[in-house]
């Protein structure tokens, strides 16, 4: 233990030299090498918060813009993109001559009236008065089903989910999918726990609830009285939902029955009548996530009397269009889902909520225009090179696990050699040329917009699932594993410093992007992931000595993240995060046996004081830079599966033997576990 000792006091001291020098002008500050160490807290000590080691001083130097919940690396990013995506909307809208059809027609359209605020403000809200005309003149339940129905087809979903995906079980075909829905806060626990925050959630949202309606000239009283009415029907759903943590489980969420089994767990619903109005007259299987839900649904619908639907249905109109319509809308649901449940400050400008409308609404037009100007090909051949690396250490992982037997073992290699890689965009663009886009009403292209994804999805129904489409437009800076197709995706929006830096040396960007890509492949055998087999079928592939043990490497870990404070008495959800968390602890050590076949690890050469090792875990810190305001955490540990950024930083480095030998930490130091508590699954 000496000698990881010394480690720590010989990297101080290089640190203190090197500040000095900093200091006085002899060398910059700014490292071309891929990590800035003025990121650093020099004050603090690795060994016991390497969080606040590593990004400490990024920390302190970056406080949160007024128009953000949270400020790191992702936002900045993503703030960095938006600037690529706002040119390249802004030159498609100046020029009106575009030919129709065509992707910058679109685009462009699309944004000019969506930035047409004098236009929009003096409409107010007439855009929805012929929506809340449909829905007083309903006049019995079964208008209340048609006008479900026609709702649907015009891609709002009221009450319930339902559309196509990938079959969990037969993962070659498109299936139809019944689930949950009909909520205005973000999760299930808001409308029944009774602690001070969910109470104060609950009466905000009801005088939220209240002011949205007198904008619609409903009187004060009036209004007050329609908001109790909707904690009441939406208490009533609540109360029939399943939790967030309930739905993560891919076995209790998979229920295929047959229409007529539909039926009778549902009867007071007349679904053939609805699925015939959507289109779908022969639909005949489903599956159908929540059959508890679904089964006091239709003792739901009858409780409620119309009039108290009407006023739901009015509710969820003016929910769903208030950013799409006059200021005091806007201002009003910024004010709530923004100002109150997250902390922000202040609106962000008009012309970035605009820019964010497009992406999500002409996602991959945008990003055809995207790759061209801001993803060289290059970028993309060495993130393959750095995919196939991590492939491979997690095969050699898989291999030389001491408590998984040869059996599940060969298993799990199988499925590790058909994993889908797909990277920086896509080789088949999606086909939007049914999609009319026009100068007139960004509302209407909204609703557009809406209509026609719906007959995108319900078109799939029962063919055969097409592996080249993507979740996600290449501009989006994240990354995903896909289990039903057993794929893992990295957009070219991520493909960007500080999570793939080309010029940066190869110890960070293995700490980076490396443990980025691990993360997502672990994702493949998380909690969750490994109950689904090679071919994207839910299988159970496992020995039953091999899942006990399983079960209680994981149990650790979620009794590991829930022990972390985040802010005041909220702590991480261990078991909501745990496939989270597992894709963390299984993306570093995969990544970091990756790095260990690196020309750089095996010279062990310093650069700006740190070794090859070091500056690893430094380029992993650097990814999770991030503060964030106490509301947006309170909201997060409640409704995110991702542990917070703290959290995902110091919570599997306390499990890492590579981490305590590069950093010296030693047995007692806050971060590293207890030799009882230290969790490897991966």
């Amino acid at each position: 233990m000496q000698s990881k000792r010394s480690l720590w006091w010989l990297s101080a001291l290089f640190l203190i030299v090197y500040s000095f020098l900093v200091l006085n002008g002899t060398i910059s500050a700014q490292s071309n090498s891929g990590f800035d160490l003025k990121n650093l807290d020099k004050l603090a000590n690795p060994a016991q918060d390497f969080y606040q080691f590593s990004v400490g001083g990024w920390v302190k130097n970056n406080p949160i813009p007024d128009d953000q919940v949270r400020w790191g690396s992702f936002t900045i990013l993503a703030e960095d993109n938006n600037v690529v995506l706002r040119k390249i909307i802004e030159e498609a809208a100046a020029n009106q001559s575009w030919g129709k059809g065509t992707a910058k027609q679109k685009i462009g359209d699309f944004y000019a009236v969506a930035m047409d605020s004098v236009r929009i403000e003096k409409m107010g809200y007439k855009p929805i008065i012929p929506d809340l005309k449909k829905i007083d003149a309903l006049k019995d339940k079964k208008d209340l089903l048609k006008y479900l129905a026609q709702e649907y087809v015009n891609g709002n979903g009221l009450i319930f989910n339902f559309g196509v995906s990938v079959d969990a079980k037969k993962s070659e075909m498109y299936t139809a999918y019944l689930s949950q829905s009909g909520l205005g806060l973000p999760d299930v626990e808001y409308y029944t726990k009774d602690d001070a925050r969910s109470k104060d959630i609950r009466e905000k949202y009801t005088a939220h609830v209240a002011n949205m309606f007198k904008l619609i000239e409903v009187a004060p009283e009036t209004a007050a009285e329609y908001s109790k009415t909707i904690m009441n029907v939406e208490g009533k759903l609540a109360k029939a939902s399943n939790t967030r943590l309930e739905n993560r489980d891919p076995l209790k969420t998979y229920n295929k029955m047959t229409l007529d089994n539909l039926i009778k767990l549902s009867d007071s619903f007349d679904w053939k009548n609805y699925f015939k109005l959507i289109g779908l007259p022969d639909l005949d299987l489903l599956v159908v996530s929540q059959p508890k839900f679904f089964s006091q649904l239709g003792a739901t619908l009858e409780e409620v009397s119309l009039d108290d639907w009407k006023i739901y249905l009015k509710w969820n109109v003016l929910r769903g269009s208030a950013n799409a319509l006059s200021s005091a809308f806007v201002n009003e649901r910024f004010d709530f889902t923004q100002r109150f449940m997250n902390g922000a400050k202040a609106m962000q400008p008009r012309w970035k909520r605009m820019v964010q409308a497009v992406n999500g609404s002409l996602g991959e037009l945008l990003g055809q225009i995207y790759v061209e100007k801001a993803f060289p090909p290059e970028a993309k051949q060495r993130a393959k090179a750095i995919v196939n690396n991590l492939l491979v250490a997690m095969g050699e992982s898989i291999k030389g696990l001491e408590w998984m037997s040869d059996e599940t073992k060969k298993q799990a290699l199988v499925k590790l050699g058909t994993f889908g890689v797909k990277i920086g965009y896509p080789d088949k663009w999606k086909d939007y040329s049914e999609l009319e886009i026009v100068r007139d009403s960004y509302y209407k292209n909204l609703e557009r917009v809406g209509a026609w994804a719906r007959k995108q999805n319900l078109a799939k129904l029962g063919k055969p699932v097409d592996k080249l489409e993507w979740g996600m437009s290449p501009q989006t800076v994240n990354a995903s594993y896909n289990p039903t197709k057993n794929e893992i995706t990295f957009p070219a929006g991520i493909l960007q410093p500080p999570f793939f830096n080309q010029k940066a040396d190869d110890a960070i960007n293995y700490g980076a992007m490396g443990a980025v890509i691990g993360h997502e492949i672990s994702h493949g055998f998380d909690d969750q992931g490994r109950k689904f087999d090679q071919k994207g079928n839910i299988r159970d592939w496992w020995t039953k000595e091999d899942n006990d043990k399983f079960q209680a490497r994981a149990k650790k870990l979620v009794d590991e993240y829930n022990s972390f404070v985040v802010v005041d008495t909220f702590k991480v959800n261990g078991a909501l995060t745990l496939g989270e968390n597992i894709g963390d602890l299984g993306g570093l050590t995969i990544s970091y046996a990756a790095f260990k076949n690196t020309e750089q690890f095996k010279k062990n050469e310093m650069i700006d004081s740190f070794t090859p090792a070091q500056r690893f875990f430094l380029g992993w810190a650097q990814v999770w830079s991030t503060n964030a305001r106490d509301e947006f955490l309170k909201t997060q540990v409640k409704t995110d599966v991702h542990s917070p950024s703290v959290q995902r930083v110091n919570g599997p480095l306390m499990n890492m033997p590579e981490f305590f030998e590069a950093w010296g930490v030693k047995p007692g130091d806050k971060m590293r576990a207890s030799d009882d508590k230290i969790v490897k699954i991966w």
